[in-house]
């Protein structure tokens, strides 16, 4: 096994650093305190990464995020997956917020990528994408969406309701998860990419939220939206055999990237602790025992071996699925310990720097507060675990609830 970053990629993650540490960290306290103020300043950084993709066969970014093979190379293969990873690791070592609110980036472009088809990806190439799929009375079960598709002629009529949407009052389009039969349970749930200003689709509210501030959440409504039947995603057929896995193949790709985002908040929590400490008189010398080190080193320690753990099966999870290996237990166990790690990170990092950490005057407090989502969008830690214990004891979803 080969454990460092592909020699191709590390040109893409110095630059997503610098970004980082350049264009977001000043910006974040300012959108951090504007919630729902759209950050202009991101319009020229989309822009340019935009132009890094034109005609690019190895592309950066959400849109990236695919297991659909490029060429026919044989051998091992650091594809679009990893990319994206390392760009978004990078980039939210800065701030998540920030990274969610940038133009064509979001979990919805992840979506397109995962699973439309070839003429879809090309109409929907420089669309924003939001991914709309909790509602009301379905959170971390999908498979309870209620949210209907109805076909009518070449036209599918929406009616539902969809509430936490990241992006959803910004992107120029929503890709709505909705059943076709409810009768059919899991295998009729489709996605469906509804572009904005469609009559029928409105957002009705904006969520004030703990942390992610500069990232717009909307609670959006579908009366009677007609929707073209050309923007249903992948197969328009009720498979009932292959039950849930078409619109589930999303999450494969999408659960690297968020914790690929735990990994990148979690990590400046640990620098900036260490520059703190240091600052306060730790040496942190590895090779000094645990037990002669100081309360506050050993802690560090124990801290930066959970992240380098968490970053390594984030890793893992997109190196799956650019080579079109099954990954969803692996994309899960991420997931899972990622959401939970960089809470733990950062709260306890809060704790070391004492009062400090705590003000507004250290992005500590700010990073302690973001990384909860992280543990919770994309699938609850609670929903990751029970599909790891599925996929390891060979329970259905029916067996084991």
């Amino acid at each position: 096994m080969n454990l460092e970053l592909p020699k191709k990629f590390r040109a893409l993650s110095n630059q997503a650093h610098q970004v980082a540490a350049e264009y977001f960290r000043p910006l974040s306290r300012k959108y951090d305190k504007a919630e729902h103020a759209y950050p202009r300043e991101l319009d020229l950084l989309s822009a340019l990464l935009d132009g890094m993709n034109a005609g690019s066969p190895e592309s950066v970014g959400a849109g990236s995020a695919s297991k659909r093979g490029v060429g026919a190379e044989e051998g091992v293969r650091n594809g679009g997956n990893l990319s994206a990873l390392v760009g978004v690791m990078e980039l939210c070592w800065g701030d998540v917020g920030l990274l969610l609110a940038m133009p064509r980036q979001g979990l919805g472009n992840a979506a397109i990528a995962a699973v439309a088809n070839a003429e879809q990806l090309e109409r929907f190439r420089d669309t924003w994408a939001a991914m709309a799929i909790t509602e009301p009375g379905c959170g971390s079960d999908s498979a309870a969406i209620r949210t209907t598709a109805v076909k009518d002629g070449d036209h599918y009529v929406l009616n539902g309701e969809k509430i936490f949407v990241t992006s959803g009052e910004r992107a120029d389009a929503v890709v709505v998860w909705a059943t076709l039969d409810r009768n059919l349970g899991r295998a009729a749930i489709k996605s469906f990419v509804v572009e904005k200003g469609t009559p029928g689709m409105s957002v009705t509210r904006l969520e004030k939220k703990l942390g992610i501030k500069a990232s717009d959440t909307a609670s959006i409504s579908f009366n009677d939206c007609r929707v073209p039947a050309a923007n249903l995603l992948g197969n328009a057929e009720i498979d009932v055999q292959k039950g849930f896995a078409g619109v589930m193949e999303t999450f494969d790709n999408t659960r690297p990237l968020v914790a690929g985002m735990a990994v990148g908040v979690a990590k400046a929590a640990l620098d900036r602790a260490r520059e703190l400490l240091t600052g306060a008189g730790c040496r942190f010398d590895y090779r000094t025992p645990l037990l002669a080190a100081s309360h506050a080193e050993a802690t560090l320690y124990r801290l930066e071996a959970e992240w380098e753990a968490t970053r390594l099966l984030t890793l893992k999870a997109a190196w799956m699925a650019d080579n079109r290996l099954p990954n969803t237990k692996e994309a899960s166990i991420a997931k899972a310990k990622a959401g939970r790690v960089a809470n733990d990170i950062t709260l306890k990092c809060v704790e070391l720097a004492g009062a400090l950490g705590y003000g507004e005057d250290e992005l500590l407090e700010k990073w302690a507060r973001d990384s909860k989502i992280l543990d919770i969008f994309e699938g609850t830690q609670q929903i990751q675990l029970l599909i790891v214990a599925r996929r390891l004891l060979g329970k259905s979803s029916s067996e084991l609830k």
